[in-house]
């Protein structure tokens, strides 16, 4: 496959070769978890892959409880399908234990971890914010590490987040609640790692054994991999070396077209991606910025070409675009227009809207 056609073929699974007309838990289960560390991007992240969608439509879906917000893949905080997150959260539990382990070096060797996980799920059966509870275990553990023992409790225990009638559908600081009470079940054991594996490559493939790694948080993958035999095929990367990819996977024409589309910081088709697919390697210090953020990016015939961002005061919205080259008029007048639309979801109560490039 050259780049382009790899390009193609993400694209094509990532909705973002065209808005689909597709029921809103069904596009979630699709990409199996969006990226959520703030409440607004999950928003923007759908609106430019679904026809017709509105904020009412994410708000009412974890309000009805068949989507959450809780801790998932590389311990950030994701949106996914209530039945996703009971059956795949539990598989991810290795990760977080050793990505908190990592953090918490020695300072995690001096808890009593076993005790601490049990005082903190007997508490979050109800909601609580995250201050609260560390307040809770200095008052059960006298003495403790009360940072270190709130980091162990927030990767340890699969808690989900209670949303409100804010905007986004969840205040800036939500508070937490056992993923058992919310939805009225416990998470699942993990029984295998293929079934994850094959809804990855669904929605993030061609990859390769280090790419699946990188997006779950999960090491070791190659056996799972190797395990799931005539249900996986091989194609040639760009670089010639072997992509799994699933047999009847869109795999589209290089020549495709490609619409404008803006993605929101974060978006999980970005995030953890090594490869040149969608960001060229000379944009990445645009894209790949310090302290872990991700840019929102505007993909124009599919790749990233600008960043952007949204201001507003009670009156004009406008949407400042940093383009990372300059654009012919043809794609300079879809940008205006796609923005714009953008503006109106985003900024509904504005008067007036302005979209503004600068290279």
């Amino acid at each position: 496959m050259t780049l382009r056609e790899l390009n193609r073929a993400t694209l094509a699974r990532q909705m973002l070769l065209a808005r689909e007309k597709r029921p809103l838990v069904k596009a979630i289960e699709r990409l199996l978890g969006l990226q959520a560390q703030l409440p607004r991007p999950p928003f923007t992240g759908l609106w430019s892959r679904l026809e017709a969608f509105t904020r009412a439509d994410l708000a009412t879906a974890v309000n009805t409880r068949t989507v959450v917000r809780g801790t998932s893949m590389r311990g950030t905080i994701h949106l996914m399908t209530a039945a996703d997150f009971l059956k795949f959260r539990g598989c991810l539990q290795p990760s977080l234990d050793l990505g908190m382990r990592t953090i918490l070096g020695e300072r995690a060797e001096t808890l009593d971890l076993p005790a601490l996980l049990a005082v903190a799920r007997t508490y979050f059966r109800q909601p609580h914010h995250f201050e609260d509870v560390r307040d809770h275990l200095i008052s059960k553990f006298s003495g403790g590490d009360e940072r270190a023992m709130g980091y162990v409790v927030r990767m340890g225990l699969p808690l989900v987040q209670v949303p409100s009638a804010d905007a986004w559908a969840y205040p800036a600081q939500a508070d937490f609640v056992s993923a058992a009470t919310w939805l009225g079940k416990p998470v699942a054991a993990c029984g295998a790692l293929g079934p994850l594996v094959l809804r990855y490559l669904a929605a993030y493939g061609p990859a390769t054994v280090r790419d699946a790694q990188a997006w779950t948080g999960l090491s070791n993958l190659e056996a799972t991999f190797a395990g799931l035999g005539d249900r996986l095929v091989t194609v040639p990367g760009p670089n010639g070396k072997p992509l799994f990819d699933l047999p009847g996977a869109p795999r589209p024409d290089a020549d495709t077209p490609a619409p404008v589309r803006f993605l929101p910081e974060w978006d999980s088709v970005i995030v953890t991606r090594a490869d040149e697919r969608i960001v060229a390697k000379a944009d990445r210090p645009r894209v790949f910025l310090p302290g872990l953020r991700v840019a929102a990016l505007v993909l124009v015939d599919g790749m990233a070409a600008a960043t952007w961002k949204v201001s507003a005061t009670s009156r004009k919205a406008t949407l400042q675009i940093e383009s990372f080259k300059t654009w012919p008029v043809a794609v300079r007048r879809e940008v205006l227009a796609e923005g714009e639309s953008l503006l109106r979801f985003v900024e509904p109560q504005a008067k007036t809207f302005d979209v503004e490039v600068t290279t």
